[in-house]
């Protein structure tokens, strides 16, 4: 019964202590990936403009119809 609260207690006070060692894992990044990312990014958003301008031409199109009509 001793082993179990010992181990009890060292369970529930290692989740509140602060580890000396850091946990440091290096972690490797490809250039490529990112650069296509960025690529794919600025595709994205140059569609986003067209289609956005697009929308606001035809509306003020209508707009110009309905009001001058």
């Amino acid at each position: 019964m001793k082993n179990l609260t010992n181990s009890l207690t060292r369970k529930l006070t290692s989740r509140y202590k602060v580890s000396d060692t850091p946990n440091t894992t290096s972690r490797s990044t490809n250039i490529n990936v990112l650069l296509n990312r960025v690529k794919l990014d600025k595709k994205q958003e140059i569609r986003k403009k067209f289609y956005f301008s697009a929308a606001a031409s035809t509306g003020l199109i209508l707009f110009g119809l309905v009001v001058f009509s």
